[in-house]
């Protein structure tokens, strides 16, 4: 009998067995398609990818595993439950029984995913890991219009908008209060965020201040998922609350939070409530409910002594007291709560031009001023006057920039994204070099300056940013025995290709003059051969993997060869203008 055979009715093997299409699995699970989809997402099942697909490229797959654990699963029961419910209310609607129809509305059955995130998420930095998305859902329904609207026959209920829009000011009220924002970036799609929370890295994406149109969206997927995310996020804000002795969830004036500027009592309460309780006794654990002025927007309540100032790491104490002591004022035409949710989260104090605002515009305490126009026609000789852009620059480079280039009417300097490696990419931007010196005059390392090279490190005089010349000389020394050494190890090598030992490159204490041009060719033509013996052994597979990333260095070469072109082309006409 062959190895292979099987005879009919017998148990199936290979990827048969263990992959099963979409339409075999609705119909295994005895559900429709929308209830399949929703209870995968929430699940977190989603399709596979088989080596060889049985039934056609044009399937996708499940894996059975998975569709034998959806089959178990408690919530199916509640959504048939649910269906079931339905299909009553519409059978009294359609027969015109308002007061049974109202009657079954009022005990329709429902369902919470608190099993189901503990299920999924069974440690705390699990679900910390799987967040980014989850905040950059939230945060863009959090942006819709608050009203009743109906998109590709979807509802979207204003009560989800709401809790969207509390869920995010509480996260970035946390993020503020505990000094965690790294870096932000301002981009067409919004602005890019990136916090360190708990030791893991959060990155994501809040849509600008302007009406949200999603068109050519299916809103029944994306609510789905925005019900697992909304469930989520509140787990972890009631988790990173209590870790800073808040309780939560919070608990807002309604008279103030009526003038919808959640996020700046949130992140101001928490300051305003540490310098009040300094005065009381260390020994108090207890929890007092108290409200913020009448002149902020909200108020949080119940906030014990000292969160975490104890546990605060260098990184943080820096981003800390990078805006410390500075009082911003937002004109009206800036991005608001962006720019309060970035400066508080780096120490500085904010007000605005509206009700409900700390202090006015004419107060003499302000240090700068935030606007987004091309003119003014008052000005206040007792402070700066700024682009919202300073403000990002130096949150990205953690230095206080010069206002010069930033002031109004000027055209602002490149924003430059914080997430690129510009070493890695093979291509450094002036203006970030030019950061980079006024970091290193800060922290008065050496640099060199715009124009030289290594070589000028040999000479003390040419060294900036040392005050004293002993220091400058001792950084010389270090240079010069780096570069011996490097001179060194490439001799080695150098000698080990032609054959012989290091102790053997001289006779009668007079040097061989070795023909270093040649040895280079032939240190070229030996890796050479190495990698295309390398590549000569290689599956097709990884063959073709190796060519698609030569062609994207390639790629990444050209770009950066045709940037500086670019960048020598412009320096040339500037000259010659």
């Amino acid at each position: 009998m062959p190895k292979h055979y099987r005879p009919a009715g017998k148990k199936k093997e290979g990827n048969v067995a263990k992959y099963v299409t979409r339409s075999q699995a609705v119909k295994s699970l005895q559900v429709t398609l929308p209830v399949f989809r929703k209870l995968c997402i929430l699940k977190g099942v989603f399709p596979r990818e088989p080596r060889k697909k049985v039934k056609g490229n044009h399937h996708s797959y499940y894996h059975t595993k998975d569709i034998l654990f959806l089959r178990h699963e408690p919530l199916l029961e509640k959504l048939r439950d649910i269906r079931s419910y339905d299909k009553k209310i519409k059978k009294a609607v359609s027969k015109k029984n308002r007061d049974l129809a109202e009657r079954l509305m009022t005990r329709k059955p429902s369902y919470t995913l608190d099993r189901m995130i503990r299920e999924r998420y069974p440690k705390f930095v699990d679900a910390l890991r799987d967040l980014d998305d989850c905040i950059s859902l939230v945060h863009l329904f959090a942006a819709l219009p608050a009203v009743d609207s109906t998109a590709n026959g979807e509802k979207i209920p204003v009560s989800r908008v709401h809790n969207c829009r509390r869920l995010s000011y509480e996260w970035q009220a946390y993020i503020s209060r505990t000094h965690k924002l790294r870096k932000t970036f301002v981009s067409v799609k919004g602005i890019y965020y990136q916090a360190v929370v708990e030791g893991q890295t959060v990155t994501w994406l809040t849509p600008h201040a302007l009406q949200q149109v999603l068109s050519e969206v299916d809103y029944r997927i994306l609510l789905t998922f925005l019900e697992f995310y909304e469930a989520l996020l509140g787990f972890v804000n009631f988790k990173l609350y209590h870790s800073i002795n808040v309780k939560y969830p919070p608990i807002l004036d309604p008279q103030l939070e009526a003038l919808a500027a959640d996020l700046y009592a949130l992140t101001r309460y928490f300051d305003a409530r540490s310098a009040r309780l300094g005065s009381m006794t260390s020994g108090s654990d207890q929890m007092e409910l108290q409200h913020l002025p009448s002149n902020e927007l909200g108020s949080l309540v119940q906030i014990t002594q000292g969160a975490n100032e104890d546990e605060e790491d260098e990184e943080t104490r820096e981003c800390k007291n990078l805006f410390k002591n500075m009082i911003f004022f937002l004109s009206p035409e800036v991005p608001r709560e962006s720019l309060l949710f970035v400066i508080s989260a780096f120490g500085g104090i904010v007000s605005w031009d509206g009700e409900g605002a700390p202090f006015e515009e004419s107060d003499q305490s302000i240090s700068y001023q935030v606007v987004d126009r091309p003119t003014l026609g008052r000005k206040f000789l007792s402070r700066e006057y700024i682009q919202p852009q300073w403000v990002f620059d130096c949150v990205n480079a953690r230095i206080i920039l010069p206002t010069e280039k930033y002031m109004v009417g000027c055209i602002c300097p490149p924003h430059l994204s914080p997430f690129v490696d510009n070493e890695a990419e093979g291509h450094v931007p002036e203006y970030a070099e030019a950061i980079e010196r006024l970091k290193a005059a800060q922290r008065k390392e050496v640099m060199p300056l715009p124009g030289s090279g290594k070589e000028d490190f040999d000479d003390p005089q040419s060294l900036v940013g040392i005050a004293d010349r002993a220091e400058a000389i001792e950084v010389a020394k270090k240079r010069k025995e780096m570069a011996t050494r490097e001179k060194q190890y490439f001799d080695e090598l150098r000698n080990e290709v032609k054959g012989y030992q290091i102790a053997d490159t001289t006779v009668d204490n007079e040097p061989i003059h070795v023909d270093e041009e040649r040895l280079d060719q032939d240190l070229r033509q030996r890796e050479e051969d190495e990698a295309s013996r390398g590549e000569a052994l290689m599956g097709r597979k990884h063959r073709n993997i190796l060519k698609a990333m030569k062609i994207g260095i390639q790629k990444k070469k050209d770009a950066t060869q045709r940037l500086k072109k670019r960048q020598k082309q412009i320096k040339e006409s500037e000259m010659l203008d």
